[in-house]
């Protein structure tokens, strides 16, 4: 049985040319993969044209036309009403027809989630889709969520997303109980909100392998498997992230070009340089889950590379391989209706 996803190649700050790139290795790493580039139809063939192993996949591609794009200031409402015939439209469609199992999608954030609402719907027993992601750890990766989807999500919604999210990690890194932690400002129990307080109650009583409050510097030492908090904390959270990652990698350049003797020692810790590179490298992580939907969307950064863009391609793949929608929908209603009993 192959695998169908649909690419909205016009998506992005860079758009088909990295798009393009990205799919063709998609492709080649994964051989039951069939992709549905979305998009100008003459700009992705005058592209496919230039890769030089695109007409060895030719079999397991299509392209389909799609007149309009939507730019990444754009309103979310606006592209929802008024670019029916978008790339990013088009792509979602597929997936609501059943064209394809998933899309990807490296547009903007606000009008991929509102077209993905409209046109997929939620699952039975979700009220709000949240975008989960991963971050980078000293051990390796957790996983996160809300990410920036929703900015003042009640009580009962940071549940749902505890509940989406150890659905998605247990399936797609194979942990069978995946530990559950809730951002908060301390992990003592007396500190934070009412809202985080009542949300750690909810957590406490439902089947979620929940270990109680984490803070900010716990993400980063993987401290859980997945991190639980509303979108607007979860997305500072993940910009700081990068933007720490940026500025090191600066500062080590400055550091290591300097003079002839840091150049010198800049080539001898090349290796170590790397590494260092591609762990922070936040392109490695690339690929945020729009969670709670009827079909499997994933988000990519804008500003992808290829390389970031075909990390995106792959989460797709492999929630569509573990059949994660079902797996929320055949056991979400189950937890949430233990815990409002």
């Amino acid at each position: 049985m192959s695998i169908k996803v649909s690419i909205d190649a016009s998506g992005g700050d860079y758009g088909i040319p990295t798009t393009i790139v990205a799919g063709i290795k998609a492709l080649g790493a994964f051989l039951d993969l069939h992709l549905v580039f979305v998009g100008d139809q003459s700009s992705i063939q005058a592209e496919l044209d230039k890769h030089p192993h695109a007409k060895k996949y030719a079999k397991r591609f299509s392209v389909t036309h799609a007149s309009e794009t939507i730019a990444m200031h754009e309103s979310p409402s606006i592209a929802l009403r008024k670019k029916k015939d978008s790339s990013m439209r088009v792509a979602i469609n597929l997936v609501k027809d059943g064209a394809t199992d998933a899309c990807v999608s490296a547009g903007n954030t606000g009008a991929l989630m509102a077209i993905s609402r409209f046109v997929l719907k939620t699952i039975k027993g979700i009220d709000r889709p949240a975008i989960m992601g991963r971050m980078p750890t000293v051990g390796g990766h957790i996983h996160m969520l809300d990410l920036g989807a929703n900015v003042d999500s009640k009580p009962e919604a940071l549940l749902e997303f505890a509940i989406m999210g150890a659905i998605a990690v247990k399936y797609t890194e194979n942990i069978t109980s995946p530990t559950v932690g809730l951002l908060n400002i301390g992990e003592e129990e007396m500190k934070g909100n009412d809202k985080i307080k009542k949300t750690s109650e909810l957590l406490k009583a439902s089947n979620l392998n929940y270990v109680g409050f984490i803070e900010g510097n716990d993400i980063y030492k993987g401290t859980v498997d997945l991190v639980v908090c509303d979108g607007f904390e979860g997305n500072i959270a993940l910009k700081a992230s990068e933007g720490v990652a940026s500025m090191m990698g600066h500062y080590l350049k400055r550091a290591f070009t300097k003079n002839i003797f840091t150049k010198l020692i800049a080539l001898i810790a090349t290796p170590v340089l790397k590494d260092f590179k591609s762990s922070l490298d936040p392109g490695k992580y690339n690929g945020a889950s729009l969670l709670g939907l009827r079909g499997i969307v994933v988000k990519s950064h804008g500003s992808a590379n290829a390389d970031s863009f075909f990390q995106a391609i792959k989460e797709a793949y492999l929630e569509v391989q573990v059949k994660i929608t079902e797996k929320i929908a055949t056991q979400v209603s189950l937890e949430l209706k233990q815990n409002h009993e």
